[in-house]
């Protein structure tokens, strides 16, 4: 009985041999709490314990990653009613909308399930994509965060108080800054000296910087 049970279940991820393990145990398991004072049929005790026991072994032992059982719960009903439908159905897959019906759930939960059906186990960083080139993994995939986003912030915070500057020290700034002009250039283009280049390039610095702190919420 155990072993015809545990055969149910193949094809599931899981070796024939781990499932009889566990069939057995979920049969010591009957054997250790059956009441026959209660005049019901050892088998018909049994078999729920040990198909329990076997449920339980894939919720808590398969999956690679910890889902709720409450999605564990609606992919095997998802599946199971995908199995059903896929019956009556011909040429297509069911839709969302029959498996939701077939099942006694929203779309919304028979999506849920749906995704957890391809999330029984998880892909290395490693393996490899498919239609990619030689080597390209999934990891090379993955986003990373943006280091320009800094960026971002802050020349929104200094773009006021740069257009407030005159203009002589808004171009000096710029031909410094967006064009990668040396000093010496900067100089030379509007008939100063470089120190005076430098002298207006750090002013014009340190009165931004000290606008843009100024105007920063005092921490809490």
């Amino acid at each position: 009985m155990a072993e015809r049970l545990a055969g149910r279940f193949r094809n599931r991820g899981e070796s024939y041999e781990d499932l009889r393990q566990v069939a057995a145990l979920g049969l010591v398991k009957a054997v250790d709490r059956y009441d026959p004072d209660r005049g019901h049929a050892f088998e018909s005790y049994a078999v729920p314990t040990v198909t329990g026991e076997i449920k339980r072994h894939f919720r808590d032992h398969m999956w690679t990653l910890h889902v709720p059982r409450r999605v564990q719960e609606l992919r095997n009903r998802v599946r199971v009613a995908g199995q059903e439908l896929s019956q009556t159905v011909s040429g297509r897959g069911p839709t969302v909308a029959e498996i939701a019906e077939r099942a006694d759930l929203s779309e919304q939960d028979v999506r849920a399930g749906l995704e957890a059906l391809e999330s029984f186990t998880a892909l290395s960083l490693d393996a490899e994509l498919p239609g990619g080139e030689d080597g390209y993994s999934l990891g090379d995939a993955l986003g990373a965060p943006d280091p320009a986003l800094d960026t971002v912030v802050d020349r929104e915070a200094v773009k006021e108080r740069l257009a407030a500057l005159p203009e002589r020290e808004r171009a000096i700034l710029y031909m410094r800054f967006f064009d990668d002009m040396t000093q010496s250039r900067i100089a030379e283009q509007l008939g100063i000296s470089q120190m005076h280049v430098s002298r207006l390039i750090t002013r014009c610095c340190l009165k931004v910087r000290e606008q843009v702190l100024g105007d920063e919420p005092a921490p809490e």
